[in-house]
């Protein structure tokens, strides 16, 4: 659409200006989702010509070129949707788009651009598609031990019998026989009985002597 003034006054007339701060827009959203979303600026009063501004160009096209289907579907009808987000497209040569379309009407409620946005897919869709390879589990059958990854360090235990016993309302000197054979074999599944002094330091927040430790961890109809 070329410049138009006012005779009266030399402003740019509505169209012109609408047309005039479009571009700004388009400038300025190309720059921010560069490399991956190309912004376009139609004028639909100039269909055969209908891109006047284009930033971060991945489809192809220069200005001058024709509008789209959905900018003829716009100057075809003012009640065509004013937005529309978030549809599928293709670039000419099939790399898939997300695309959005912006219509804007002048005071009159005639359409007078459209700035539409077509992002570039294909490298995001093979990006998530490595991410999942990357945190996909194949294998989950039982491991022949069971590995934990956290520090493992003497002075776990004490903190971990404690709690085990405030679950059960009691002390870990008030625990029951059953309630300090399940501690300890929590302590066992935890890998802490392998550290060194383990099973003193075991006995010593039980306030139970060392010996009976190796007692508990026995079969439970052996235990006293």
């Amino acid at each position: 659409m070329k410049s138009a003034k006012s005779p009266a006054t030399g402003k740019l007339d509505e169209n012109t200006l609408l047309l005039r701060e479009g571009r700004k827009i388009v400038e300025a959203l190309g720059q921010t989702f560069a490399p991956l979303v190309e912004v376009v600026l139609h004028d639909l009063t100039d269909p055969d010509h209908a891109i006047v501004a284009i930033s971060n160009n991945l489809s192809g096209r220069k200005p001058g070129d024709a509008v789209t289907e959905m900018g003829l579907a716009r100057i075809a009808d003012p009640a065509f949707p004013e937005v529309i987000a978030n549809y599928a497209n293709r670039f000419p040569d099939g790399r898939p788009v997300k695309s959005t379309s912006i219509g804007l009407k002048n005071s009159s409620g005639e359409y007078v651009a459209a700035i539409c946005l077509n992002m570039d897919i294909s490298m995001l869709t093979a990006a998530a598609a490595s991410m999942q390879q990357l945190v996909n589990v194949p294998n989950r059958a039982p491991t022949p031990v069971r590995e934990t990854l956290s520090s493992r360090r003497l002075d776990d235990i004490s903190p971990l019998i404690t709690d085990f016993a405030a679950q059960r309302n009691t002390t870990p000197q008030g625990l029951t026989l059953a309630q300090r054979r399940e501690a300890i074999r929590l302590i066992e599944a935890r890998g802490l009985l392998d550290l060194r002094h383990a099973h003193a330091e075991v006995a010593r927040a039980l306030g139970i002597a060392r010996s009976t430790v190796y007692t508990y961890l026995s079969d439970p109809k052996d235990a006293s």
